[in-house]
């Protein structure tokens, strides 16, 4: 079981930036891919961004150039870098990890951290 605790959400300006982090509590170098996911206001959850542990970095288009995502192996924490934050990219943001053992693949969820982009 991998448990994973999102932090860095809150209410910031149009423009401005905000770091969100997840700690794992596991080595997140064991783990196949790292992600955030969001879910905005009356609609589906999305990915914005994943960091396989090879491979290249997946962005969702609206948050390409804008939001990076990072893998901080000695402190087992993912990171998602956001500026020029928009309203539309408020939502509850979701960190998510899998890890495959054999042929089953494990998911894993934090339980969200709110961002709400407004003047």
């Amino acid at each position: 079981q991998v448990r994973l605790v999102e932090s860095g959400g809150g209410l910031v300006q149009p423009g401005g930036s905000l770091r969100l982090s997840c700690a794992a509590s596991t080595s997140i170098f064991s783990l196949n891919v790292v992600g955030w996911y969001r879910q905005p206001p009356g609609k589906q959850r999305e990915l914005v961004a994943a960091a396989p542990r090879t491979g290249s970095r997946y962005y969702l288009d609206s948050a390409k150039g804008r939001f990076t995502i990072s893998r901080d192996t000695a402190k087992n924490t993912v990171y998602l870098q956001m500026n020029s934050l928009k309203p539309d990219d408020t939502a509850v943001y979701y960190c998510n990890a899998a890890t495959q053992l054999g042929t089953t693949t494990y998911t894993y969820w934090g339980h969200g951290t709110q961002v709400t982009v407004s003047s």
